[in-house]
């Protein structure tokens, strides 16, 4: 009996130890040294100051990022974050009580309420309304019923009044049935009164009188203006608004506190002695003065006693003005920072007395920043009782940086936030006779070292020394060098930012070595708004080439539409210096890099526009005379989501009626059209181009050989019944069905189709080798989903006999054309997989030959490493004896999921998009990049370390073993020799 119950205790230990054997998992004092972890928040939108008397000064921010989070004003340090989901943006935020931070978002749905010192959510209303419009968020401290502030919101129509200490609705004002969009809420000072001004159409003006304290309606007026308003409104004084008339020439005030609304107009050329039709109210919320942008300049502008505008200073290179600041004695002060020379200028003036300057900075800038895009200002009180002020700024490159005394006294990338596309450079070659140590330790550290290692070996070490020996290993580590290492492991990681900046981040410890904001990118006038950015490797040339730097190309857009003419920038990825940038005449609607490299060894790229030409670069006669050669093996795909169509295409001839030799005309060569009725294409996955496939056999059980259909054409296409394609439980499981394609994108062809009933995305797919795996919810389990599709060539299928391979009596080496049909066969299996996934990718190796990995996305911003052979579609309830020897794993229902493959650990990358893997040079190795509003790099070994030491190994050990091994043998022989002596003696 205990025999048996021994029996079932050990069994599932060694299946629990069997199962473990390839997960991915670390040590207590590993973590840090083959990965990190860095935190971002994102660019800055809103920014709330909280420097009461004790205790840490800090400040509240919200970010395009959707991110609410409270920073350490001294060091810039994040105390507490939020990351709020993607449709969650954030519209305001605000303190009350002095102890919550009030926000708002989700267009006006949400208030929420989080208690300053520590961020938990003390409280969360849902507010309800009928109609969108603009959110408004205003915490009333001069109003106070109870001690508790009272929270206005104006959302979907609707204006509501809530409690700072529950968050409970204490009055509602439904305006959905008056037609006014309203601008603003204001709160006259002292007053129990509010009131709610907007627009009525384009040229009616309302205001209504509130009670704040029971939301009774005390009065509404209204008036016309004929010439229309422009934007918004801005309160300039405590009973004057002002805006732009529709034609921006001319400025509007709007008296709304007496009897009747009174309008007043002022041609904006007769206060600045310039024409302008396009004039700008800068947001900043002053007092008794207001900013217009007009032109290449800023004007301030007084409202008089009697109602009337003066101009009080015209600035050539304001950047941003910030709100009004109250201080000492309810005087109030706002900050305007200029650029000037590599500088910006930073000036603190009280509202009421333009020509006295509270503070005037002078602050070398990097250039890489760009402009100053935003500026919030805070006062303390200096050493001598005197005021002084701080600047938070926010750039063009979405960094964060507190000016303080002259001085930048921290700074933030918040750049990295927004990662939009990632490659990779090789590092150069160290050179010869270059000393790689830097610091000589002497022999009393040598042993201390030593002695610390023994320690840990034998599990000895406290908590202290298991830190030192890690400094130690951080320390000693040749991981953070600017040189190529033999294995691979140490690369630059060149990402670019929404932001239109490149970073190159150094893979051993995620440092910025260079940074670059494309000057291409943002030339005012030629390129606004570029969006559709993306990276491609340019130039590689061989480590041989001394004298060349590797490359990079960057392509863009200058504007949100597809006919939005594109730009090109080419950078040097060791320097990070721009080499040239092209700004294009035709349109990007799609990059093709093209298998083939120059003399220079640049690689050839086709940009397609919108007009389906496909245009050449680089724009050399040598590129022409490679790609003339090539010229009917080249074929692409397009995918029009809207209509439901996708069609191959190839080239014709050089464009008609243009002078260009490096432009051509394509044509359609197919199309698959899926009726929208019935299909609606929801996700397109192909492979990587520059993925490594060791071998296209597959030896199966019973020494079977099945090949594997290899080929960079194959397109990967889910589409969802037009019902399903929107939220969950939007569709009944009847109505619902997901089909997955695999489709030749060269001849059009359909090689699989499989359709799964009661299923709907999203999809998230990852195409390898000859297999796909993608992830969708099944309505009728109620459970997500993963399934996988193998293809096969069953044109090779004869060639299994290893004296044919032998002799050469084969077909291997015939050629395949892709319009032959070719004989294929498909294998799928379907599973159950209990987390909702963000993304998937899988692991890439130098050769091949390791084992995949797929590295799962999920929705709880960590990623999961999941060993491909649990997506085996030859999984069977009772493999044969020669499968379980081949290694494939019996069938379950649900994919497992161990915690300790979790390569993330316990961290998170808060806002997870995207997952990069790059093999190095080291089979057994793969490196892995995941971003989102964090970032985590790591090293990792799917089939373990096969091939190579671990850097933990102990080399004294082995040292130890060896002498003490020579040392045994030599004893024994001794002892033998001795004993045979006396033996024969007997």
């Amino acid at each position: 009996m205990g025999m048996r119950m021994a029996i079932r205790v050990f069994l599932p230990l060694l299946l629990l130890l069997a199962s473990a054997e390839h997960s991915f998992s670390l040590y207590e004092d590993q973590v840090g040294l083959m990965d990190w972890h860095q935190q971002y928040i994102g660019k800055v939108k809103h920014a709330v100051f909280h420097t009461q008397k004790t205790g840490r000064k800090r400040v509240v921010v919200s970010t395009e990022e959707n991110v609410i989070a409270s920073l350490d004003l001294r060091h810039g340090e994040i105390f507490w974050r939020h990351v709020l989901g993607t449709n969650d943006a954030v519209d305001g935020i605000d303190i009350a009580l002095g102890k919550y931070v009030i926000t708002l978002s989700s267009e006006g749905s949400l208030l929420r309420a989080w208690n300053l010192p520590d961020g938990k959510m003390v409280w969360e209303s849902f507010l309800q309304g009928s109609k969108p419009s603009k959110s408004l968020l205003s915490v009333l401290i001069n109003l106070k019923v109870d001690k508790d502030n009272v929270i206005l919101v104006f959302s979907k129509g609707c204006l509501h009044a809530l409690s700072s200490i529950d968050g409970e609705v204490l009055w509602e004002k439904d305006f959905s049935a008056e037609s006014i969009e309203v601008q603003q809420i204001i709160q006259p000072s002292g007053s129990d009164i509010i009131y709610a001004v907007g627009f009525v159409g384009s040229s009616q003006f309302d205001a209504y009188e509130i009670n704040a304290k029971n939301g009774e309606l005390l009065k509404h007026k209204s008036a016309a203006f004929p010439d229309g308003f422009y934007g918004e409104v801005l309160l300039v004084s405590s009973d004057m608004l002002v805006s732009l008339d529709a034609t921006r020439s001319s400025l509007v005030t709007i008296n709304f506190q007496n009897e009747e609304i009174n309008f007043g107009k002022t041609y904006i050329s007769d206060l600045v002695e310039e024409s302008s039709r396009n004039a700008v109210i800068l947001p900043s919320k002053l007092s008794g003065i207001f900013a217009v942008k007009v032109n290449t300049f800023s004007a301030f502008i007084r409202v008089t006693t009697e109602g009337k505008l003066e101009v009080v200073d015209k600035i050539n290179n304001a950047a941003a003005v910030s709100d009004a600041l109250s201080f000492s004695e309810g005087q109030k002060a706002f900050a305007i920072v200029e650029h000037a020379d590599g500088k910006i200028l930073l000036t603190v003036k009280l509202n009421h007395d333009w020509n006295g300057d509270l503070l005037k900075e002078s602050i070398v800038m990097d250039h890489q920043r760009g402009l100053v895009h935003m500026v919030f200002i805070n006062t303390y009180i200096r050493t001598d009782r005197s005021h002084g002020f701080r600047a938070l700024i926010v750039m063009e490159d979405h960094s964060l940086l507190l000016l303080q005394q002259g001085a930048i006294v921290w700074s933030r990338e918040e750049s990295l936030a927004s990662i939009v596309d990632v490659t990779t450079s090789e590092l150069p070659v160290q050179k010869k006779g270059v000393s790689v140590a830097k610091v000589e330790q002497n022999l009393f550290e040598w042993l201390k070292g030593h002695i610390l290692k023994l320690k840990g070996t034998l599990m000895l070490a406290s908590p202290e020394d298991i830190a030192a020996i890690q400094g130690m290993r951080l320390k000693s580590s040749e991981k953070s060098k600017m040189t190529r290492d033999h294995n691979g492991f140490r690369k630059l990681l060149i990402v670019l930012t929404r932001a239109g900046k490149l970073y190159a981040l150094h893979t051993g410890d995620g440092r910025v070595v260079w940074s670059l904001l494309l000057s291409s990118l943002h030339k005012s006038g030629s390129c606004e708004h570029p969006t559709g950015l993306s990276v491609y490797q340019w130039q590689v040339p061989h480590h041989h080439a001394m004298d060349e730097n590797p490359s990079i190309l960057v392509v863009g857009r200058c504007g949100p539409n597809w006919d939005a003419p594109g730009v090109l920038s080419f950078v040097d990825t060791y320097t990070g210096k721009e080499l040239d940038s092209l700004g294009l005449t035709h349109s990007v609607m799609q990059v093709i890099p093209l298998p083939f490299t120059d003399s220079a060894e640049q690689h050839l790229h086709l940009i397609i526009d919108a007009d389906h030409h496909a245009h050449l670069y680089p724009r050399t006669s040598e590129a022409i005379g490679i790609f003339q050669n090539e010229f009917s093996n080249v074929y692409w795909y397009s995918v029009d989501t809207d209509n439901g169509i996708i069609r191959g295409h190839d080239l014709k001839s050089n464009c008609f009626g243009v002078a260009d030799e490096y432009c051509f005309d394509s044509r359609d060569l197919w199309s698959i059209v899926f009726p929208s009725e019935s299909e609606k294409i929801i996700e397109t996955v192909t492979r990587k181009l520059n993925e490594v496939v060791h071998t296209q056999a597959k030896v199966i059980a019973d020494q079977d050989v099945m090949y594997k259909y290899i080929s960079k054409n194959l397109l990967f296409v889910a589409t969802v019944a037009p019902k399903a394609s929107g939220e969950f439980r939007t569709a009944t499981p009847e109505e619902s069905w997901l089909v997955v394609y695999l489709i030749d994108t060269v001849t059009g062809r359909i090689l699989h189709r499989m359709t799964h009933h009661g299923s709907q995305g999203p999809v998230r797919a990852v195409f390898s080798e000859n297999w796909v795996v993608y992830h969708y919810f099944n309505l009728r389990a109620h459970r997500y989903e993963m399934s996988v599709i193998e293809i096969y060539d069953q044109s090779r299928a004869e060639n299994k006999d290893v004296l044919k391979l032998v002799f050469g009596k084969h077909n291997l080496t015939s050629p395949i054309s892709l319009y032959s049909r070719p004989e294929v066969i498909a294998k799928s299996q379907s599973y159950f997989f209990t987390h909702s996934v963000k993304t998937i990718t899988v692991t890439s190796t130098a050769k091949g030959i390791t084992s995949k990995q797929l590295l799962i996305g999920t929705i709880g911003d960590q990623v999961l490493a999941l060993d491909k052979r649990y997506l085996d579609p030859r999984r069977s309830v009772n493999p044969t004896q020669a499968e379980k020897e081949e290694g494939v794993i019996p069938l379950t229902d649900s994919l497992p999921i161990i915690p300790q493959s979790y390569v993330t650990h316990a961290l998170k990358v808060e806002g997870l998009r995207g997952i990069v893997t790059v093999p190095a040079k080291l089979e057994s190795t793969t490196l892995a990049f995941a971003y989102g509003v964090d970032l985590f790099f790591t090293r990792m070994a799917p089939s373990r370390t096969y091939d190579s030491l671990t850097e933990d190994f102990s080399y004294a050990l082995l040292l130890i073993t060896i002498v003490a091994l020579i040392a045994a043998i030599f004893v024994t022989w001794v002892l033998s020799e001795r004993k045979e002596l006396q033996e024969k003696w007997r």
